[in-house]
């Protein structure tokens, strides 16, 4: 599964290097509002889950894409990402929508909601290893930032995956890092 992620994230990367054509000026196709890069703390464990069996780091990858619904000051875009476990353990493949607010100050904020696909174990088989009970999973991202220029955002980052006690057991993953945003 860490493989097909990869190879995903090449594949997306690729996708989005191409839509820029053969000019020098970067451009991305309409579709694509904005990239997020991140380095995340893996299965962090002190918020939402309350424990940690994990441990490394993750890169992160999301697209934010451009249809948008405006909606209490904000909009709801679709995203599609990833992150993938540097130590071996527990990586995902995302898509939800998202709703961010904006404030003039440059400060933003987002919340979302979606669905998750991971490459961790179903039930307890290492103690090092969280049981998720569910190979799909729900993904609920919660981002703080601030828009450095038009284009480029830092921005801190928390999400949590489980199948909110559908599957037994739920033992859930929390990430926590920075991520860097640009938008087209």
């Amino acid at each position: 599964m860490r493989v097909q992620i990869i190879k995903a994230w090449i594949f997306s990367l690729g996708c989005i290097a191409s839509s820029h054509g053969y000019t020098n000026e970067w451009k991305a196709a309409a579709w694509l509002h904005e990239v997020k890069l991140g380095v995340l703390h893996h299965d962090t464990g002190a918020l939402w889950s309350g424990f940690r069996r994990e441990s490394g780091a993750d890169f992160n990858l999301e697209a934010i894409f451009s249809p948008q619904y405006k909606i209490l000051g904000g909009f709801i875009r679709p995203a599609l990402g990833g992150s993938v476990s540097t130590a071996g353990d527990t990586s995902k493949l995302y898509s939800g929508i998202r709703w961010q607010y904006d404030h003039t100050s440059g400060l933003f904020f987002s919340v979302g909601f979606g669905g998750a696909v991971h490459s961790g174990d179903l039930h307890l088989q290492h103690n090092d290893r969280k049981a998720l009970g569910s190979r799909v999973l729900f993904h609920i991202p919660i981002e703080i930032g601030y828009r450095v220029g038009a284009r480029s955002s830092l921005s801190v980052y928390f999400d949590h995956v489980s199948n909110a006690n559908f599957a037994d057991p739920n033992e859930g993953m929390d990430s926590l890092g920075g991520r860097y945003g640009y938008r087209f």
